[in-house]
């Protein structure tokens, strides 16, 4: 005799999974897309001729948008120093976190605006970082965990020492990294990397399917 699973829709990871399916359901917009007032999760992807991504380009082809490049959150302000009141607005935090994206992309001397696409989820702030912690473990984005720093913010004081990050080094142009100095792997050690990691990461999927 066996013993099946008990289902618990509370669980965390039920929970969890109905946060991240109700932002793939969410329509494909432009990044940024208009303007909207909210906080959230997100994901951003990528369908151009930028030769290392043609794994992730292929996917996103013909308006499929299977596989984010990035995924994101936008927490009301205040929310991380624990001081966000729970009646209050978040105001358009997740509209400007996709603008702030959308900017880095344009800077970027490699990268066109234009093949970058978003779906965004206005949630309640309990929700999402459980959604996108969520959506990072099933899609293993490639600029949150392997071509990191595409989501920084620009050097505060005492950080102007920092190295550049290894998106600004694959996708030099962007203003916030031009005066940092460059990290220590090279540019082609980081596209060796991401090479690497598409290469794994998709011939896993295919065993799977």
């Amino acid at each position: 005799m066996t013993s099946e699973r008990l289902y618990n829709p509370l669980d965390k990871a039920n929970l969890g999974q109905s946060v991240s399916e109700a932002l793939l359901a969410r329509p494909i917009e432009q990044l940024p897309p208009s303007r909207f007032e909210g906080a959230g999760i997100y994901a951003i992807y990528y369908s151009g001729g930028f030769k290392l991504y043609e794994p992730i380009a292929k996917r996103n082809a013909d308006n499929k948008w299977k596989h984010p490049i990035y995924i994101g959150k936008a927490v009301p302000s205040g929310a991380r120093k624990g001081q966000y009141k729970v009646d209050a607005k978040p105001g358009v935090v997740m509209w400007t976190r996709l603008r702030q994206h959308a900017d880095s992309i344009k800077g970027a001397a490699n990268l066109n605006r234009e093949d970058f696409r978003c779906r965004y989820l206005v949630a309640d702030d309990i929700w999402i970082p459980l959604g996108e912690s969520m959506l990072i473990s099933r899609f293993s984005p490639l600029w949150n965990l392997v071509v990191e720093g595409f989501g920084i913010h620009p050097p505060g004081t005492g950080r102007e020492m920092q190295k550049r990050s290894l998106w600004d080094m694959l996708h030099p142009g962007r203003s916030l990294a031009q005066k940092l100095p460059e990290h220590h792997r090279k540019t082609a050690e980081i596209e060796e990397m991401v090479k690497k990691s598409l290469t794994v990461q998709f011939q896993q999927k295919r065993k799977k399917s």
